[in-house]
């Protein structure tokens, strides 16, 4: 793909050191109202024994109890024991207990320690952890990949806001966006199950965007899951994926391009160049095996391709030549944007981006002072349980002990 390193916007040049700089705010990335919070200091050690000895005894631990521990990290080090912890909860009894506010602390408490990979792996495992962020917390997450200039990992976390679907915030939208622009620019050598990713990913992000970027997203997105659909079949495509079941992802792709010859939306040059030559890459390879990897965990059985993805490769060459008539009439109605798709994604982080912070804010407000009252009223109930507990203790000692006076 035609993507290039620095991102020519007119007459002026933006680098990638300089375009970071307008990504999230740091009033959007600061800390300091989630420290605000009230105090509830704790004993590290004294909070694991307690719940090594309640799980020994095969009793659930409570979410109050992991929410402490949580937020009570102060090294890299007690953030390893708290992935073991959440590791223990997520399979208990008490599972679905985790809450959300544990949820962002721990994503906080990672970045804070230096320890944004503990982060990022337990949110793709988040089968085996329960980690399944807000839209505000995956938000800091990206972000902070960006600014490292980590494309690669900041596609892995907004691939797991695509398995989500969490692209609800146009905040998210923009951020996912400029980090998948930006890692496609490097161009990658990808797997099959990579460009699955990256395809959903793009695809779902990009229906989100009705204009230049949206529609080239969504280009490219089904551009890929074409791809994978050609060489693996439907059932590649699907596996794990909130996509619409239904074959013909190339012809999806060209709908796009159909669609941005009858409206005021323009898709951005390389993409075509990239679908082009795609195109070229799967007629040239349609007769023999790709021979890509398909990632570790595809299924050889459950990828086979049946009759009906042959016909749809058969398709192959009637697509080749419906983009090229597409093409031809982009072009000749002035519907091709010459920037590349990363510039688009930057020109559009520069111009919506600080709009959009300003409702995430008032809304992480109010979701912080929901959660200090849900936290307040499980502290206070606790506390109940606790003196009745012990009410109920005195009560059976008294009776054993009028019992034995008796």
């Amino acid at each position: 793909m035609a993507y290039e390193s620095d991102l020519e916007l007119g007459d002026q040049v933006y680098h990638h050191e300089t375009a970071r700089r307008w990504l999230l705010s740091a009033a959007y990335t600061d800390s300091k109202l989630w420290e605000a919070r009230e105090k509830d200091p704790q004993n590290l050690a004294v909070l694991a024994n307690t719940m090594d000895r309640t799980y020994d005894r095969n009793l659930p631990v409570s979410s109050l109890t992991v929410s402490r521990f949580v937020d009570n990290i102060s090294s890299r080090e007690e953030v390893d024991q708290a992935e073991y912890y959440l590791y223990k909860f997520r399979h208990s009894p008490n599972c679905w207990y985790l809450r959300d506010w544990t949820i962002h602390s721990w994503i906080r408490q990672c970045l804070k320690y230096g320890a944004r990979e503990k982060a990022l792996h337990t949110l793709k495992n988040k089968v085996q952890y329960g980690i399944f962020p807000d839209d505000f917390t995956f938000n800091l997450l990206i972000d902070s990949y960006i600014k490292d200039g980590d494309f690669k990992s900041s596609c892995s976390v907004v691939e797991e806001v695509m398995l989500q679907e969490a692209f609800d915030l146009p905040s998210t939208q923009i951020l996912s966006l400029y980090a998948l622009g930006s890692y496609l620019a490097t161009r990658p050598q990808l797997t099959v199950a990579e460009e699955r990713g990256l395809g959903a990913s793009l695809l779902l992000c990009g229906l989100k965007q009705d204009n230049t970027v949206g529609l080239s997203a969504q280009l490219l997105g089904n551009a890929l899951l074409g791809k994978v659909e050609m060489l693996k079949g439907i059932h590649a495509v699907f596996k794990g994926m909130p996509l619409f079941w239904g074959r013909g992802y190339l012809g999806r792709a060209l709908a796009v391009m159909e669609k941005a010859a009858c409206c005021e939306v323009k898709l951005s040059k390389d993409t075509l160049d990239y679908m082009n030559d795609l195109l070229q890459e799967l007629s040239s390879t349609s007769d023999s095996d790709s021979g890509e990897e398909s990632g570790g965990d595809e299924d050889k059985k459950e990828n086979a391709v049946d009759e009906d993805d042959q016909a749809e490769q058969a398709k192959l060459p009637q697509y080749a030549s419906r983009f090229k008539e597409l093409s031809s009439q982009l072009e000749s109605q002035g519907k091709v944007d010459s920037a590349s798709f990363q510039a688009l994604v930057t020109v559009l982080a520069q111009q919506n981006l600080a709009a959009v912070e300003k409702p995430d804010l008032e809304q992480y407000n109010s979701r912080i002072q929901a959660w200090e009252s849900e936290k307040r009223q499980l502290i206070q109930r606790e506390k109940e349980m606790r003196e009745k507990a012990e009410q109920e203790k005195q009560e059976r000692l008294a009776a054993k002990a009028a019992a034995q006076q008796a």
